[in-house]
């Protein structure tokens, strides 16, 4: 399939205006084999109840019998078994999970929408994509506020993005590629399949459930047309100042020079989602001024100057060394209260059910993990904090697994010490730049 896929890739870049047509075939039992193989285990099973452990008992009957499906078109993906986790403003986002043979088929054809799509994407996209993540995307948003004429920030939320995609506009942004006619079918029937909520059925007349596999390659494949060519081919062009985009899938920054031209901006791209059944939340999306002279004109307004929510970091206006403007950046403080507190479940759940020595690697795992995301440039006291509250909460909870205590402080200071735990450090370096 890699092969194939490869050869796709290249005729997408080398022509593009070409139409892909006769992608279904690739859909095969090999093929699909391979999908099912890259699966992540362990995880929730769909309205069925099928796990993937009882469905490879017998994997190559079933994937045949799903390709004898697909090929007669009596194929129908089940609907997603709707599940809720919290969010860090104490709501609760919706996920979908699809069934196992949804999932297998899914990922054969995220497959086969990247290999077209990812040579079109542009450069100011960094979500879900090959060779691309959050820790460039941040790097890449430095480099714009330190080196261009940035004044201000049009710090945007899209309202429920995955629950409002419309399906209709949807298929027109993948039909400027793809024309088979069995392939566009298989994906309409995945954006129709439905929900499962509380053994009711909620037929889904737009959207893409989040934490389906196909989700967030449809999702780039929206905001390619609808977001990024419309900014770079159309607004670009139109101001004769800077402007500029860094996008994580729906979540994404502009960099403005001008705060005229930022208000005007912004009403346009308010009109422009509007167009495609999308909505800026009134309540997240702002102008911030922000940039090397955000500072001084703050002071002279006997304000603070601004700041803004990115990838989980707050960025702010900070000096380094020498006195110069830098951009700044920690912990939000949202992500790091939920943090604390996922920490603090997760100990309470396992305190009395096994010994230290048998979840003391999970915890480590979790710790390191933290600190490679939020260990950048600049943020050294954020993930030092979190470190500190993780080791008072272990201290915490070994001391109430029973009516006496485990540990005083100095004999848990020597098990740390026989035990050790990781270190926060800087993992990413993103101040790179001559004098910052």
């Amino acid at each position: 399939m890699r092969t194939k896929l490869n050869l796709i890739t290249e005729i997408a870049r080398t022509d593009g205006k070409c139409k892909f047509d006769n992608l279904a075939h690739l859909l095969n039992t090999d093929n699909l084999k391979e999908c099912f193989r890259e699966l992540k285990k362990g995880k929730a099973s769909g309205i069925d109840g099928v796990t993937l452990q009882e469905y490879e008992q017998d994997l190559d009957n079933n994937l045949e019998d799903l390709v004898a499906k697909m090929k007669r078109f009596s194929y129908r993906p089940q609907p997603v078994r709707r599940a809720y986790i919290p969010k860090a403003n104490g709501k609760k986002r919706p996920l979908g999970i699809p069934a196992v043979e949804d999932k297998i088929v899914q990922m054969g054809i995220t497959k086969i929408l990247q290999a077209i799509f990812e040579v079109d994407f542009l450069d100011c996209s960094y979500g879900f994509r090959p060779n691309r993540n959050c820790h460039q995307a941040l790097d890449t948003l430095d480099k714009m506020i330190m080196q261009r004429p940035v004044n201000h920030v049009i710090d945007a939320d899209i309202k429920g993005f995955f629950d409002n995609v419309d399906h209709d506009w949807l298929m027109r942004c993948i039909e400027q590629r793809i024309s088979d006619k069995n392939l566009l079918r298989l994906l309409k029937r995945f954006l129709k399949a439905g929900i499962i909520e509380e053994g009711k059925y909620i037929s889904s007349e737009k959207g893409t459930p989040q934490g389906g596999i196909i989700s967030p390659v449809l999702a780039n494949i929206y905001l390619h047309y609808v977001l990024d060519l419309w900014f770079e081919k159309v607004e670009k062009r139109k101001f004769g100042s800077y402007i500029g985009m860094v996008r994580y899938c729906d979540d994404f920054v502009i960099c403005v020079q001008r705060k005229e031209v930022a208000e005007q901006l912004l009403s346009e791209l308010t009109d422009r989602l509007a167009k495609f059944g999308l909505e800026l939340s009134a309540e997240k999306t702002r102008i911030v001024e922000f940039g090397r002279y955000a500072e001084e004109n703050s002071r002279k307004k006997g304000q603070k100057p601004g700041s803004f929510t990115f990838l989980g970091f707050t960025h702010f206006c900070g000096k380094g060394r020498k006195g110069y403007f830098k951009v700044g950046r920690k912990t939000d403080r949202k992500k790091f209260s939920v943090k604390v507190k996922e920490m603090n479940q997760r100990l309470k759940a396992v305190r009395n059910t096994s010994k230290p020595e048998a979840w003391w690697p999970v915890l480590a795992a979790k710790l390191r993990g933290h600190f490679q995301y939020y260990g950048v440039s600049g943020n050294f006291k954020g993930i030092s904090c979190f470190h500190y509250q993780t080791i008072r909460l272990v201290y915490e909870w070994l001391n109430r697994r029973s009516q006496k205590k485990s540990y005083n402080w100095e004999q848990f200071k020597v098990y740390l010490f026989r035990h050790p735990l990781p270190k926060p450090g800087i993992y990413h370096n993103l101040y790179t730049l001559y004098g910052s």
